[in-house]
């Protein structure tokens, strides 16, 4: 166990402890040393149960903090330079789990009512999007479009897949694969706020987008 703990505090030197929340301005534990720590303790076990020596326990412990610090410091950055991209623009970002983050874009500067053409005012940040997702190219992006509870469902169905796939080509003539990307619709299910306010329906009428890890 000594060893262990040992190996710990070596992967804990690898990599700063403290994140700072680009909206609060707060400390917080990144999810880069969560992975380094818990890749850290599994792969030190293994040395140790493997080896059964120091030198054993240490490699197992440098071979497993690198193996789990890779996917959160990976999706660590990408959300760090979306938030910074997308500070202000009225896209919502939401970090689910280690390997996805969600873009939620409101409909109201996205599409014009009834309409699956993309808003000129939106193309600076689906612009900004589509540059992260050309950097940051090891993920799957799944695009879902959804309106609110207005018309019936099957003008609703309709619409919201024709405004998810015109993300999709939108984002397909910035240069991201294809390969990468599926894009569907979902009508007026899922809704992420009351259809009897008409805030709560343009709330409802959007895009999300979903950056998943291979």
């Amino acid at each position: 166990m000594k060893k262990i703990i040992a190996g710990l505090l070596i992967a804990g030197a690898m990599t700063g402890c403290q994140s700072i929340d680009p909206y609060t301005g707060e400390e917080k534990v990144s999810n880069t040393t969560k992975g380094v720590v818990g890749g850290a303790l599994a792969g030190a076990l293994v040395g140790q149960l493997t080896g059964k020596d120091t030198k054993s326990t240490l490699i197992g412990t440098a071979a497993g903090a690198a193996a789990g610090g890779g996917a959160g410091y990976y999706f660590d950055r990408q959300e760090e330079i979306l938030r910074s991209e997308l500070r202000n623009s009225g896209v919502g970002i939401k970090r689910v789990g280690e390997g996805e983050l969600q873009l939620i874009m409101p409909g109201n500067f996205t599409f014009k009512s009834s309409s699956a053409a993309i808003s000129p005012d939106s193309y600076g940040v689906l612009n900004s999007i589509s540059k992260v997702l050309k950097e940051y190219d090891d993920t799957h992006i799944s695009i879902a479009g959804y309106t609110d509870s207005t018309g019936s469902d099957s003008f609703n169905l309709s619409l919201s897949k024709d405004r998810a796939n015109a993300v999709y080509y939108y984002l397909n003539g910035r240069e991201i694969s294809k390969q990468r990307m599926v894009s569907e619709g979902f009508g007026k299910s899922n809704p992420i706020a009351s259809n009897s306010t008409a805030n709560g329906r343009a709330d409802n009428r959007r895009v999300e987008i979903k950056i998943i890890g291979r």
